[in-house]
């Protein structure tokens, strides 16, 4: 690696304009906001080092040996953040950045393109949203901002006609990149001259200095200092490239571990880009209906997993031969994970009740090994694998087995299922794990600490759909059986109740005992209408007795607000012997179980 002669910033951009520079595959894409790329040109401005730039010489005759992407020549929040591969011919050699992406990426936004992010007040749909913004500097003053010195700003057409029209003393707004067109002082004079900068009945001494000092100095900066220093890199060896990059990259926070590990997939695979296959994935992903929230991470961990190769997120673990191995399965990795958010969307999760996203991959694991495909949505042949599948994963979710960095369980649960192959083996994964910390089993102690879940929470959702048979074709919500709005201090004390009474009311109506999973029909049909009200105007004879043991709703009890305790107990005890029916938890059984109170808590 060789320390090579330094180049001025308006080298740098027509190189990047004419593909001279380049960004390999193993580069993420671009993340600066406005706000950086102006205090980068402001830095520059002040003298300040914006650090060196590692640079990778690829041969002409090389270049199509490897993936490349073209550098963004404007960005857009909503329809420009991903770059274009790059079109190369092989009659000369170019330069691919390893180090100083977002940088030079920045220095060509500023100069040659337009920087478009979302409006608050405008809908994502509207174009109106995201107007185009070009680079100012504002020449008569310096930065009201106490971080710069000089005025940068991307504006719009909008905002640069309302400085112009408003406060044309105080701002003269030049367009940084025109300096790129100016090829002497003489020309910048006669911009001065032109436009009444050294007017001095219009400005002040202080405004004409600065306006001249101003455009001097960035004529200075950007065409004539040479201020991207670099080195250059001219091995042809992958693997060496991929080392530096990671050697570069993996400090502060420039890169996730997972961007680094993903730019090594998109650089290894060969007939697929990574990069984009993986991005489009994790979009499918979360539109599936009621909506997930995956990333790449556990896309990659994913991959890991369901190719039978070393789980833990390591560089050895991406080499050249697995990432070749997973691109060849990646279909089929691809279809088992999306079928397993299919089929838990089915039992009623979503990004708000998933707790745990590595609790997914050993059910795609399970889906890939049988060579099972959407049938395990809808077909009968599978209902026992739904079933089994269901309660693995509440049990898992419950027992928050998956917390952590759970890549210890991955390698016994791929070996479980596949000396299991045909049925996905509940008994199998409950009884191996038994005693230990990971355990999946209950004891009446953890019964218990379930039932004091609060309405909303995950584990909530998670206990009611246990207790449920529940018809996926419709939407269910969690519902408050009394309704809400009696549970305040005042509509309590307005019934006669006095402070001890209150109290035991407001620490139990918001607790599962209270809670049912109701069709989201019903529930807007029932709405704050008192429950013994609700129950008597919608139902009756054998329909209203079946929609009590539905709803473990205790036959014996008056269902009036008067006897709330008595109901909530009876139907506590109703729901724990439930519980421990489906659960297998015996009297005074005892196992290891998690500490923490299942309240409400997201991942």
């Amino acid at each position: 690696m060789a320390y090579e002669k330094p180049i001025t910033i308006k080298e740098a951009i027509s190189s990047i304009s004419e593909q001279e520079f380049i960004l390999p595959a193993i580069q993420r894409e671009f993340v600066w906001n406005t706000r950086q790329i102006e205090m980068l040109f402001d830095s520059i401005m002040r003298d300040y080092p914006i650090s060196t730039f590692l640079f990778w010489h690829v041969k002409a005759e090389h270049v199509n040996r490897f993936k490349f992407y073209r550098f963004l020549p404007y960005f857009h929040q909503r329809d420009k953040r991903h770059n274009d591969p790059a079109e190369l011919s092989v009659t000369k050699d170019r330069r691919a950045v390893l180090d100083g992406q977002q940088r030079l990426t920045s220095l060509y936004l500023g100069l040659k393109g337009s920087y478009a992010y979302k409006l608050n007040r405008y809908n994502w749909k509207s174009d109106h949203a995201f107007p185009k913004r070009h680079l100012y500097i504002n020449l008569l003053s310096a930065a009201e901002d106490n971080e710069m010195l000089y005025d940068f700003r991307f504006l719009s057409v909008v905002e640069l006609n309302h400085f112009n029209t408003n406060f044309s003393t105080k701002y003269h707004w030049f367009k940084v990149g025109d300096i790129l067109d100016y090829t002497g002082l003489i020309q910048l004079m006669n911009y001065i001259s032109k436009n009444s900068l050294a007017d001095s009945s219009k400005y002040s001494t202080q405004q004409i200095d600065f306006a001249s000092n101003t455009l001097s100095n960035l004529y200075e900066k950007f065409n004539d200092k040479e201020l991207i220093n670099f080195y250059l890199e001219k091995s042809e060896e992958l693997d060496k490239v991929l080392h530096i990059f990671i050697r570069v990259n993996s400090g502060g926070t420039k890169l996730s571990y997972s961007d680094l590990l993903l730019s090594i997939a998109t650089a290894q695979w060969k007939d697929k880009d990574a990069r984009e296959v993986i991005h489009k994935f994790v979009d499918s992903v979360n539109s599936i209906d009621p909506g997930f929230n995956i990333n790449k991470d556990l896309v990659l961990k994913s991959c890991l997993v369901l190719a039978d190769l070393d789980v833990k997120f390591k560089v050895d673990n991406f080499s050249t031969e697995n990432m070749q191995l997973i691109e060849k399965q990646w279909d089929s990795i691809s279809i088992a994970v999306n079928i397993s958010f299919q089929l838990i969307a089915s039992f009623g999760f979503d990004s708000k009740t998933l707790t745990a996203y590595n609790a997914v991959i050993p059910i795609a694991y399970f889906l890939k090994k049988n060579g099972i495909g959407e049938e395990v949505l809808h077909s009968n042949r599978h209902q026992q694998n739904r079933a089994n599948i269901k309660e693995w994963l509440i049990r898992a979710l419950l027992r928050k087995v998956f917390g952590g960095t759970p890549d210890n369980l991955y390698p016994t649960y791929r070996k479980i299922i596949t000396d299991n192959l045909g049925t996905f083996p509940l008994k199998e994964l409950i009884d191996k794990y038994k005693g230990s910390n990971k355990s999946l089993s209950f004891d009446e102690d953890t019964i218990d600490n379930l039932l004091n879940t609060q309405y909303g929470s995950p584990f909530a959702y998670m206990v009611l759909s246990l207790l449920y048979p529940l018809n996926h074709y419709y939407k269910f919500h969690q519902d408050h059986m009394h309704p809400k709005k009696f549970f305040t201090q005042k509509a309590l004390k307005k019934l006669g109740y006095d402070d001890a009474k209150v109290e035991d009311y407001m620490t139990r109506f918001n607790r599962l005992s209270n809670l049912q999973l109701i069709q989201e029909t019903q529930n807007l049909e029932k709405n704050a209408t008192p429950l013994n009200k609700w129950l008597s105007s919608t139902f009756i004879g054998e329909e209203l007795s079946n929609y009590k043991q539905l709803h473990y709703i205790p036959l014996q009890n008056d269902l009036e607000m008067d006897s709330f305790i008595d109901f909530y107990e009876n139907r506590k005890e109703i729901l724990k012997n439930r519980l421990m029916q489906l659960l297998k938890v015996e009297k005074n059984q005892l196992v290891k179980v998690a500490t923490e109170p299942y309240e409400e808590e997201l991942n």
